[in-house]
């Protein structure tokens, strides 16, 4: 367990682990511990001006993006309500309560990697209010982080991906809008791969982000930094089927981005996500496959096929070439399989 015992605290009979479908039971003595991250309503009025200074700073000033944003507020969310029912708050709470929440979070079994993230969450926190003269000392300084394994990411076989990227039928679709589904879902699909744009820069796409005479795309990554991708000639000809065949059934107006739903408004992250999952499951059943496995897999095959890491990065839009360098293990370990399949000595 996560930090010091105290009297009444509940001990979960064991961590659930990542992979648990779902959460036991709240324990009855961390119930009234518990609300929805969501449910911000039982927290004092100063409570919430503070968590929104800190996260107007987050995306003004440090310029992060949305979702990244988003999980900063949540994970704060749930510590000033943890210490508001304990009848602390954010601006006194100190290093012995900060250790009792990350102890009733692994109670209520959440995993590691969410409980890492929380940490992170308390140390920035923290960081900007000593900064900013909120707090006068930094409570968080000696929290640990629970160590998360460091998963290689699950990569397709170039037939794999290809016959994903693929699998939107274009050719048999009578129906005007079926038809237009199928070319949109293909052209997203070829730039997933192709380009190995995250779902939020697919989504966050417009018209006119794409140079198809130069086989280039304007891309909107995290932090709000832009960089120009190549496209391949699979993509480019999927996007302007799409642009002139497709698009003018779905989309409301001329404008606005690039990709349209059947309800004729802008596809979402979890629109482009549940596509992906739909055609994956028909294809590669059993597999865990979303849109970051295709840009998994566009990065290893880049890095098989001989490309500098240096490049890789650069397209992928990292900020450190660490984050680039997990890839070099998945090709390494496929080197290893294939000398253990093909060596007679292996």
């Amino acid at each position: 367990m996560l930090g010091d015992a105290h009297p009444g605290d509940c001990v979960a009979p064991g961590p659930l682990g990542r992979y648990a479908r779902q959460r036991p039971d709240t324990p009855a003595c961390l119930e009234r511990f518990v609300s929805p991250a969501s449910d911000d309503r039982a927290l004092p009025r100063p409570q919430l001006e503070l968590i929104d200074g800190f996260t107007a700073h987050l995306r003004l000033e440090r310029r992060l993006s949305a979702n990244t944003v988003a999980a900063y507020r949540t994970d704060l969310l749930h510590l000033a309500t943890f210490l508001h029912r304990s009848s602390r708050s954010l601006e006194d709470a100190d290093h012995a309560i900060l250790r009792r929440f990350l102890a009733q979070q692994h109670a209520l079994g959440y995993a590691r990697a969410s409980i890492a993230r929380r940490v992170g969450a308390i140390h920035t926190f923290y960081r900007w209010a000593v900064d900013d003269g909120t707090v006068a000392h930094d409570p968080s300084l000696l929290l640990g982080r629970p160590k998360v394994a460091n998963r290689l990411p699950t990569v397709l076989r170039a037939g794999e991906a290809a016959d994903l990227v693929e699998s939107p039928d274009i050719q048999d679709a009578d129906d005007p809008i079926e038809h237009a589904v199928a070319l949109r879902d293909r052209a997203i699909l070829e730039l997933l791969y192709g380009s190995g744009l995250r779902v939020s820069e697919v989504t966050a796409l417009r018209r006119d982000d794409f140079d198809l005479a130069g086989a280039r795309v304007l891309v909107r990554g995290k932090g709000s930094k832009e960089r120009r991708v190549p496209v391949s000639d699979d993509a480019v000809e999927a996007v302007r089927a799409w642009l002139t065949d497709g698009r003018p059934h779905l989309a409301a107006d001329a404008g606005g981005p690039l990709f349209w739903n059947r309800r004729r408004t802008p596809m979402s992250a979890r629109g482009v996500r549940a596509m992906v999952h739909g055609y994956a499951g028909g294809l590669l059943p059993g597999r865990r496959v979303g849109p970051h496995t295709l840009r998994h897999s566009y990065a290893t095959h880049l890095l098989e096929g001989g490309a500098d890491i240096r490049a890789v990065q650069e397209l992928l839009g990292h900020s450190s070439v660490a984050t680039t360098q997990r890839y070099t293990h998945v090709s390494r370990s496929r080197l290893f399989e294939a000398h253990e399949q093909a060596h007679p000595r292996a």
